[in-house]
């Protein structure tokens, strides 16, 4: 059963829609200061003498600036994504984007970063308060802002980092990791899309993927209430496997926690330009690779030819064969929905 992959903050957060969680803008290092100093040095109290007032206006200062700085990381630590679970579709994919060990390490940097400077505001709070002499209030400010200075460039790697895992995470492909999904496979030229077309409510949506020129395609399949994925991933799932690059192949790896049914289309026709031995190779080597996944083999273009194999034949352009395949991919989906519903409900 799949549970919740990733965490922000202590909010489980289902990824409808794939990553669209709200990460705000990150700061690099001179802007974060730029936004503390800015804010604090239009502070000004007043006080009972001008020393009284020296002082309130210096605590505010502190106060103010090293407030904004902590509240400021903070909330990049909350807001960014925890990676929970290691196991899921999601987090192997953000780590072939981005690296989780290092995403992991960017945090843990703001996490101590906000904690010295929560330390030192306190600290140096603690000392205005203790003195009576306006050049030490004065020198006291100042070295405050020099050591959080300090803490905040050594962050300023992790803080890019940051920004730049924000922009990648946006062009995410739409997924949502626990609705029971379908996984197209085959050759280019097979009749995927136009399956992936006929089955779906609407036009598939065609979204970024890091891993293909193409883009992934992502449809949904309507049966009453249920709703299903049905998705296409053009350049991972429809070339040998010693073609691809190490990061294609962990991508590969990866979809194995988001596919409950794997859908592997023949053309037995081969006018999409591969010999039905090639095909078979193919399918034997998908096979290998998602082995505690059920597979449906399927032939396609049965308006051109039948083989009589005992696959379920199919043409997409004429529709002759759909309902039955769609029937035959509903009926394991619809058990995994209700597996997972009834270990949702145990938890």
């Amino acid at each position: 059963m799949r549970y919740p992959c990733l965490i922000i903050g202590d909010v489980y957060n289902p990824f409808m829609a794939g990553m669209s969680f709200r990460v705000p803008t990150v700061l690099s290092a001179d802007e974060l200061m730029d936004k503390s100093f800015k804010r604090a040095s239009k502070i000004t109290k007043k006080g009972t003498d001008a020393l009284d007032g020296k002082k309130k206006t210096v605590l505010a200062k502190i106060t103010a600036s090293g407030d904004i700085v902590t509240s400021t990381l903070s909330g990049y630590i909350v807001k960014f994504p925890r990676i929970d679970k290691e196991d899921d579709f999601l987090p192997e994919l953000i780590d072939l984007i981005i690296g989780i060990d290092r995403y992991k390490k960017a945090l843990g940097a703001l996490n101590w970063a906000s904690g010295r400077i929560d330390k030192l505001k306190n600290d140096s709070l603690k000392d205005v308060r203790r003195t009576k002499d306006p050049k030490m209030i004065e020198s006291i400010k100042n070295s405050f802002y020099g050591r959080m200075s300090s803490y905040i460039k050594r962050i300023n790697e992790d803080l890019l980092f940051l920004q730049d895992a924000k922009n990648k995470f946006r062009k995410l492909p739409a997924i949502d990791p626990n609705i029971p999904t379908v996984v197209v496979a085959g050759f280019p030229n097979v009749g995927k899309s136009s399956l992936v077309a006929k089955l779906s409510t609407a036009a598939p949506q065609v979204a970024p993927y890091p891993f293909t020129t193409k883009g992934i395609i992502i449809g949904h399949i309507k049966d009453d209430w249920r709703v299903f994925q049905i998705i296409d991933t053009p350049g991972l799932l429809d070339r040998e496997f010693d073609d691809r690059n190490n990061i294609e192949k962990q991508a590969v790896l990866a979809l194995r926690y988001l596919t409950d049914v794997m859908f592997f289309i023949l053309d037995p026709s081969e006018t999409c330009g591969y010999s039905l031995e090639k095909q078979n190779a193919l399918l034997e080597a998908v096979k290998e690779n998602f082995g505690e996944v059920l597979i449906i083999v399927a032939e396609s273009k049965s308006d051109i030819i039948k083989t009589g194999s005992g696959n379920i034949s199919f043409s997409a352009e004429t529709g002759e064969g759909v309902d039955e395949l769609t029937e035959k991919i509903m009926k394991p989906l619809r058990s995994i929905l209700r597996d997972r519903a009834a270990g949702y409900d145990g938890v």
